[in-house]
């Protein structure tokens, strides 16, 4: 098991650093309504520019205050501290908070940035050397009514390996309305329960040749989150252990060409999986699987680590992924 030790931990650190604030090339989701909406990516949001796309730019930062956190002693902690200073400024704040106004931005980065974001805020307020959390709250707060709307409206889940993943947003989600809104916790938790506690023996294909996302670890995950062991384990085997699909389906992904933007996102698949897969066996009862679990996260982890850097469509995301894989083993 590879420890986040304080080399690791700098290699993340410079990667993000490397391009949340680097603007182009940019992959915009954005509607024109006139030809003033055309205008360059730094403008439209002042805080969250990099990284080839803003989702990619709000969890490049979750990765860089996470690390800082962890290892405030390495030297590109000041340099996160300096820069973090300077983007999480009211102002700036206020105009990505402004943006949700514009026409056509009610499903903008729908659920996958809104996740990130609450994610980013969670991470913000354990700094509490700096105002950032306090500052990115209101964003934080948008977007979590933002989800609260959207899942009262939801009647199925969409459970692609991409960005419209539900689960995997919801897992994010859940994670900061434990402390932060106590009220969509529970709605989030009774979504999960409604959607997903009457699945079995899953049956999908995996993995899809452009995914970074199991739709089956997700559902998984989510649920290890809303159950205790006694409740998640029954359903972990007849969802996927009893019919052998495990073994089956979750051997690491193959990626052909990593200056693909679309087949690279196989490294972050295998990332992805390492994070569930090293979760659920960390809820589950005591169980005869364990072994093989922890085997296959090890795998995947094993499979991708070495790419995280190099080509540009996986190193504007890839180092969160591993972070979050990592520290599930914390």
């Amino acid at each position: 098991m590879t420890q986040l030790d304080p080399q690791l931990a700098q290699r993340f650190a410079r990667i993000a650093l490397g391009h949340v604030a680097q603007e182009y090339p940019h992959k915009l989701d954005h509607v024109l309504v006139r030809d003033e909406d055309a205008v360059p990516p730094r403008v439209l949001h002042p805080v969250f520019y990099g990284s080839f796309d803003w989702h990619s730019c709000i969890h490049g930062w979750w990765t860089l205050l996470t690390i800082r956190r962890l290892h405030p002693g390495l030297p590109e902690a000041e340099r996160i501290t300096i820069l973090a200073d300077d983007s999480f400024t009211a102002d700036k704040l206020g105009a990505e908070l402004a943006y949700l106004a514009r026409s056509h931005s009610a499903g903008f980065e729908r659920p996958y940035g809104w996740a990130w974001v609450l994610a980013l805020h969670g991470e913000a307020v354990l700094h509490d050397d700096r105002s950032w959390g306090s500052r990115l709250e209101p964003l934080a707060r948008a977007f979590a009514e933002r989800l609260r709307t959207y899942l009262d409206k939801l009647t199925y889940p969409i459970t692609v390996g991409t960005h419209f993943n539900t689960s995997f947003a919801l897992t994010l989600a859940l994670d900061w309305a434990r402390t932060h809104d106590a009220e969509l916790a529970a709605i989030i938790a009774a979504w999960a329960e409604r959607c997903f506690a009457g699945e079995r023996d899953y049956r999908g294909w995996e993995p899809g040749g452009d995914e970074f996302l199991s739709p089956a670890l997700s559902v998984a995950l989510l649920m290890s989150r809303v159950r205790g062991s006694a409740d998640f384990t029954p359903w972990f085997e007849g969802f996927l252990l009893d019919n052998g699909a495990l073994e089956r389906r979750f051997q690491p992904a193959f990626v052909s060409d990593r200056s693909d933007g679309k087949l690279a996102h196989l490294d972050g698949l295998n990332l992805s999986r390492a994070w569930a897969l090293r979760s659920v066996r960390k809820v589950l009862a005591p169980h005869r699987s364990e072994p093989a679990l922890q085997r296959l996260a090890d795998a995947n982890f094993a499979a991708a680590l070495p790419h995280l850097s190099g080509e540009y469509a996986g190193e504007h995301w890839l180092a969160t992924f591993a972070l979050l894989a990592m520290l599930a083993d914390a």
